[in-house]
């Protein structure tokens, strides 16, 4: 399935005040990596945009009067999400700002011919599921930057095209995890070994393995990487595999396998 995702820029905070959309921003992933494609428009939201609003994305109705009409994108932006899944942090603003738009524009034309987006696609929302992940911390998506070490440094305003591309890697630190380690040809031995044991590569006809030891930089990187997959898992298996085990002390020929 197609991932997007999702996030737009508005006048203000609520569509029943007549809020509307000035930006909307989407990124593809397939196969949990970016493709490149993507759907930016800027719009023209026929209406003046709370001061608030625009100390936030810094734009102005007068800086976006000769930007299209959500009207002239519809089509546009609906072949583009659908069949997809929508990724969006606080889904409900922003999927409750697109079915407005779509309802006025159905009124406007005087019939239903544009459904709610949630009849176009599947909508996961990341913000509902960083809390599940970490109850009572904050989970906006600067402080999952943070968490997961998401470089963010160039985002001084919000922008819903730079917005999305960031969640997209919020969105793979968090369900990242760990997936099994799997060797071609491996013997019945290995590949039979306990999710929960140290896997080994034992020496055959009394030949020793040569063991490359990692230096400083390269076991500093790798301390890195299991404690954001912890961050992201809530626990790393090859952290605990890398405790030494006594039966392992002095053996020369036995090598551990590990990330």
């Amino acid at each position: 399935m197609r991932q997007l995702l999702l996030d737009t820029e508005t006048t203000g905070m609520d569509p029943k005040e007549g809020h509307r959309i000035i930006e909307i921003g989407v990124v593809e992933m397939i196969g949990r990596k970016l493709t490149g494609q993507h759907f930016h428009v800027y719009l023209n939201p026929e209406r003046e945009i709370d001061i608030e609003a625009t100390q936030v994305h810094g734009m102005t109705w007068e800086g976006l009067k000769d930007q299209p009409l959500f009207a002239d994108i519809a089509d546009d932006f609906i072949r583009f999400v659908d069949g997809a899944e929508l990724l969006i942090h606080n889904a409900p603003f922003d999927v409750g700002f697109l079915d407005a738009e779509l309802g006025w524009l159905n009124q406007r034309l005087g019939e239903a011919r544009y459904q709610r987006i949630s009849d176009y696609c599947q909508i996961f929302d990341t913000l509902a599921y960083a809390r599940r992940r970490h109850p009572g911390q904050r989970n906006s998506l600067d402080a999952l930057c943070k968490r997961y070490q998401v470089d963010n440094t160039g985002r001084t305003l919000h922008g819903a095209l730079l917005d999305s591309e960031i969640l997209a890697d919020v969105y793979l630190a968090m369900t990242g995890g760990q997936t099994s380690l799997s060797l071609d040809g491996e013997s019945d031995e290995l590949s039979g070994a306990s999710n929960n044991q140290q896997r080994r590569l034992v020496a055959r006809d009394g030949l020793a393995l040569r063991v490359i030891q990692a230096s400083e930089a390269e076991l500093a990187a790798h301390h890195a990487k299991l404690d954001a997959l912890a961050a992201s898992a809530g626990q790393c298996l090859w952290q605990s595999l890398e405790q030494p085990s006594p039966q392992d002390s002095g053996n020369d020929d036995v090598a551990s396998v590990s990330g």
